[in-house]
């Protein structure tokens, strides 16, 4: 049953991955703050029990998309965010805001250090840190290549950069 789950997630996630390559053409107002609201509603017992707190301060950020693909967006960053932290005491924090006439949205997190070199890197396919994705318990390996193929399906960009003492920082910009 866990191999078929893998499995199915690999098929939808490669699915969802191929359709966002494409420019989106159903658009209605999404609000990035209750989207990243809902993230982190649906990843709060796992972040629980990982001893992970979330922070921050989610401010009205409409867009026009495409709903479950940046529902999608949201939830990727926030699974990532809690899955790849530190041990104990670790913490998430999600914001959205609108500057400079853009909706942004940000996950950061506590975790370990990730070199400047490596952060590409995390983008491609099947590609995590020193190893490949496939046969992890984390996920199939496609949350970040789906975030950045909707955020450019959506005429956005999403911007990665390592925190000092270890973690990322993942920023969405989508145009407003």
């Amino acid at each position: 049953l866990a191999t078929n789950e893998r499995s199915e997630q690999l098929v939808e996630g490669l699915l969802l991955l191929a359709r966002s390559d494409n420019q989106i053409v159903e658009r209605g107002p999404v609000d990035l703050a209750e989207v990243a609201g809902q993230a982190i509603d649906q990843v709060a017992a796992e972040a629980e029990s990982r001893h992970v707190t979330f922070r921050g301060t989610r401010r009205p950020a409409v867009v026009q998309g495409n709903g479950v693909l940046l529902e999608r967006i949201a939830l990727n960053l926030v699974q990532n965010a809690v899955r790849y932290n530190i041990p104990q005491d670790g913490w998430v924090e999600v914001t959205t805001d609108v500057q400079h006439g853009q909706a942004v949205l940000v996950v950061s997190n506590t975790g370990p250090v990730v070199p400047a070199y490596e952060v590409e890197n995390l983008f491609e396919p099947f590609r995590r840190l020193r190893t490949e994705r496939t046969g992890s318990d984390k996920g199939v390996g496609l949350g970040l290549s789906i975030v950045r193929s909707v955020a450019r399906a959506h005429g956005g960009h999403i911007y990665a950069q390592p925190r000092e003492g270890g973690g990322l920082v993942m920023r969405v910009t989508l145009p407003i």
